[in-house]
Order: C-alpha cells, then sequence, then structure tokens
C-alpha cells in the first residue's frame, strides 16, 4: 500500500546534512532506500551545490546542498512504504540542482512526529548552506599521513638532533621531550610551534611535517582552545604538501582541519553556523595596520612577529580553500610573499 505524507509521519534533514547510514525516500513512489555514500560536488567558486547520495541497490540521487528532504531513520521503515509529493512538503526532486546556496520556504525541519499535513513552513533568510556532515577522511585517505616512527618524544628529539645550537628548538624540545600529554594545552601548542620553527625558521619541511603529523591525528573533543593548536598544524601541513607537490595528502590535511565545521546536527543552527565562518573566511585580520605601523617605527623584530600571524592567516584560508574574497591562487601568492619576508 502507498503511503502518503498525511498518512506516514516522517522527518526532513537537509541534503547537506545527510550521512551514511540515513534512510532516504528518493523521487518518485518508492520506498525509503539506505544510504551508503554520500559525495560532495562544489561550484566554480569552491561553493557546495551538489550532493550525490548512493543508495544500498546503486542507485546514485543528486540533491541540491540546500534542499530538505524525506528521511527515516533506520528501522522505522515498513515495507512497501513510500512518499508521494504533497505541496506541503519541502521534497525537491532529486537531480535538479538550483544555484548554490538557494533554499525553499520550510528548509527547517518540522519538529519530529509532524506530519506534513499539521507542519507549518517557516521562511527563514537566505544563509549560505550548512557544510556536510563528515566523519573524516577515508582509511585509505588517512594512510597517505606515514606513522611516526618512534614515540613523539622520539620524534621531537629526532627534529632537534637535525638542527644541533638552534636555541628555539631546543628550548620547546627539551620541555616536550620530558613527556608529550595531549590533553595538555599548552603542550598542543608547544608540538605546533615547534612545527612552524622548523618550517619557516630552518626551512626543513620533512622534520617539520613529522612533528605536525603528531598532532594531525588527534581528533576534535570539542575543545576550541586545544584544537586551535591542532588547527595550526593541520594548515601548515597542507601548505607544506602543496609546496611538495603532495597534493591528495595536502587535501587529507585541509578535509580533517574542516571536520569541526560539519558537526552541527540542527540544520538551522549549521546554516548559521555557516555564514558566521563565511564572514570570517571573506574579512580575516591580516594585521596590515599593526605591519604598517611596524614598518613606519623601523621596529623589524615586530613587524616580523605581526607578519608571522599573518602568514598563519592565510595558512587557514588555504586550507578552507580560499574565500569569496580571496581566491586559492591569490592567496598562493601572498603566502608565498610573507614566507619570503619572515625567512629574510
Amino acid at each position: 500500500m502507498t503511503h502518503s505524507p498525511a498518512d506516514q509521519q516522517y522527518r526532513e534533514k537537509q541534503a547537506g546534512a545527510l550521512q551514511t547510514g540515513d534512510y532516504l525516500y528518493l523521487p518518485g513512489n518508492g520506498p525509503a532506500e539506505e544510504i551508503t555514500g554520500i559525495e560532495l560536488e562544489h561550484d566554480d567558486f569552491g561553493v557546495p551545490a551538489l550532493v550525490i547520495a548512493t543508495t544500498a541497490d546503486g542507485v546514485r540521487t543528486r540533491i541540491a546542498f540546500g534542499s530538505a528532504v524525506p528521511v527515516d531513520e533506520p528501522g522505522t521503515v515498513s515495507a512497501g512504504t513510500v512518499v508521494t509529493g504533497s505541496a506541503d512538503v519541502v521534497n525537491e526532486p532529486a537531480g535538479e540542482a538550483p544555484d548554490a546556496g538557494s533554499e525553499a520556504p520550510g528548509d527547517d525541519p518540522p519538529e519530529d512526529g509532524l506530519t506534513a499535513d499539521s507542519a507549518t513552513a517557516v521562511v527563514v533568510p537566505p544563509l549560505p548552506a550548512a557544510p556536510p556532515s563528515l566523519n573524516g577522511p577515508t582509511a585509505a585517505q588517512l594512510a597517505l599521513i606515514p606513522a611516526p616512527s618512534g614515540t613523539p618524544e622520539s620524534v621531537i628529539a629526532a627534529a632537534a638532533e637535525a638542527h644541533p645550537g638552534r636555541n628555539g628548538v631546543a628550548v620547546l624540545s627539551e620541555r616536550l621531550v620530558k613527556g608529550v600529554n595531549t590533553k595538555s594545552g599548552s603542550c598542543l601548542r608547544d608540538i605546533s610551534d615547534l612545527a612552524h620553527d622548523l618550517f619557516i625558521q630552518l626551512q626543513d619541511p620533512d622534520n617539520a611535517l613529522a612533528v605536525a603529523d603528531l598532532l594531525n591525528v588527534l581528533p576534535f573533543d570539542g575543545n576550541r582552545d586545544r584544537w586551535a593548536s591542532v588547527e595550526r598544524a593541520l594548515a601548515l601541513s597542507s601548505f607544506i604538501c602543496r609546496e611538495l607537490g603532495q597534493e591528495e595528502r595536502a587535501a587529507v590535511y585541509a578535509q580533517l582541519l574542516q571536520v569541526p565545521d560539519s558537526l552541527e546536527t540542527d540544520p538551522f543552527r549549521a546554516r548559521i553556523a555557516a555564514r558566521v565562518r563565511q564572514r570570517a573566511l571573506n574579512e580575516p585580520n591580516l594585521y596590515d595596520k599593526e605591519i604598517f605601523r611596524s614598518i613606519d617605527n623601523g621596529n623589524r623584530e615586530a613587524e616580523r612577529e605581526w607578519r608571522l600571524l599573518r602568514f598563519e592567516s592565510l595558512l587557514f584560508l588555504r586550507a578552507h580553500g580560499g574565500s569569496e574574497t580571496l581566491r586559492p591562487s591569490e592567496l598562493d601568492h601572498r603566502l608565498a610573499n610573507e614566507l619570503e619576508a619572515v625567512r629574510t
């Protein structure tokens, strides 16, 4: 028997928040199908535009990123239950992709348990589509990050031994070789600083990557203060790998850096967070006033410190694939200039 939305209770989910294991009602009069794979396509500006959901029987369904689609929870789908179209239900047909960021009235899902007949459409201001829900890179992608050659302490000691007499590296390594505690924010910051010093000051990308990888494999635990050090290491590692021509490995680091952006499951909150995040990417603090003031005052050391902060901001932007105001090509040019400036 075919059930209409008025007969069958279900919920809606933003296409960008779909995950493997969700049960999606496909276009037409078929039952809900389990999603076994999710792919994401971006438009020419790098904005998520299309979600491609693959179901257990191999069917690939194209869905506009900002669309709301009917889904069901695993175990609640009865045999033969289907959803047909209704004027009260926001269910854009798969394969019809509107412009990225476009939304339809009622994009926010009704509370669980509401039927389409009882749900009231809610109109919200246009917001950027939320990022896809990611579980991180696949095992094959993570395999591009080599395992450490020993304990964290031995990796740090080896990096320091490669540069004897360098005071900054020596101070950091002496603290860290006594014991690495990944729950300590100050310890994570020291590791991140060491990786930056190895690459920027000592021009040693290999040891910089080895040290940074001690942080790069740490998952986001909800603590933004600790994550800031991991984020710095991931952004630096992505840049180093691009410089070395290791594009696939660079992409893995960039994906790991962006995983926390996709953890919000509420569609409306996710879109609000996406708007705030996009504004931060479009209007980054690049410390122009501080750098110009240092130049005017002839304070080379202060200028270099501000330029290091600018370099980190540019690294973060580049790992995100640029923004609406700064394209990747421009960021690559500016990163090269800043790197030369802080190394001279």
